[in-house]
This record gives structure tokens, sequence and C-alpha cells, in this order.
């Protein structure tokens, strides 16, 4: 083998392990956005979780929602078709009610609400040791959606049915489908 071929193979060799999973880490991404075009919601999401461990980090920013609180969940399918309701429910694999990310009982895929700036911009980073990107996980995150809601998820403490199934959060502004990248 020449030189030149070595260093063909090194480049190749080196390239993959930067852009592959050979960092120890799984990501996966969500290019968020209004399927009605009413709302003009948009947005960028990148998860990241090392391997061994449970942490999942969700970074990303989303564009065009009204100040304030915005619910912020994973719903069950990752069909992000007819206003986002095609992607059903929270995800919720050991059928608990609903509540905060931060609760010993919860839905998996609650991860409670992420706040807009008076411009409309809501900055995400969130850690969270529920959701997982590992396929074979019953909490994996793959392949379902996750959905920006119009309103305020009150965390399961309304004090009614609505609250400890979806925490109150109204409309699906946007959405978007996890895929590992």
């Amino acid at each position: 083998m020449n030189m030149i071929s070595i260093f063909l193979l090194s480049v190749v060799a080196l390239s993959t392990a930067y852009h592959g999973q050979d960092h120890g880490y799984m990501t996966a991404s969500c290019n968020l956005y209004d399927p009605t075009s009413k709302n003009s919601v948009y947005g960028q999401l990148n998860l990241y979780q090392k391997y061994g461990s449970q942490e999942v980090l969700i970074r990303g920013r989303i564009y065009e929602l009204s100040p304030g609180l915005h619910g912020f969940h994973v719903h069950a399918k990752g069909n992000v078709r007819q206003n986002c309701t095609s992607a059903g429910g929270h995800f919720n694999p050991f059928n608990d009610n609903h509540g905060a990310p931060y609760d010993a009982i919860r839905h998996v895929g609650d991860l409670g609400n992420v706040k807009a700036n008076m411009f409309g911009v809501a900055d995400i980073y969130i850690v969270d040791y529920w959701i997982s990107l590992e396929g074979t996980s019953d909490r994996s995150i793959l392949n379902r959606a996750i959905v920006i809601h119009a309103g305020v998820d009150d965390l399961g403490r309304g004090g009614d049915a609505g609250s400890l199934k979806t925490g109150n959060a109204g409309g699906r502004l946007g959405c978007c489908q996890i895929k590992a990248a």
C-alpha cells in the first residue's frame, strides 16, 4: 500500500469516528414545524445520550411562539400528520398519571414547559432521566414525536381528569419526528 492510500484510509476512519457514534454518544434530531401553517412555529432540536447513561440532553430553539410557557412533550407515535394529532397522546408506556419532569410518577414523555421570550423564541436545554435514545429500551423516544403546545402544562396539578391525562396544555402548535442521527 502506498502512502496516499494509507492517508486516504486514515482520513476516512477519522471522518467516520467523528461523524458516527464512536464518540460514546447516541444522537437524534427533530425538525419541528407547524403542519397547518397557521402558527408558523418552527425549530430544530438535537438530542444526546452517552452510552451507559440514563441522562438525555435536549438542546435547540423554537421560533414563532407566543411569549410565555408552553407544554412540551414526547408523544406516542412518530406520525406528525393531521395537525400533529396523529402523534397520539403523551408517550406513557407504564400507564401513569401525567406529572412534572421531576415527579416520581409521570408519563415518560412529560417534559414540562418551555418558555418563549418576548420575541417568541424558546431556547431549549432539558436534561431528562426517564426518556432514552436506546432503541431497545421501553423508554425509547426514537421515531416518536415531540409536540409543543399552545398553553401551559399544569404538571398534573390542575385538580381534574384532563390535568392527570394531558396537563391541560391545550392545542398542538408544532411537532416533529425524533430520528436517530
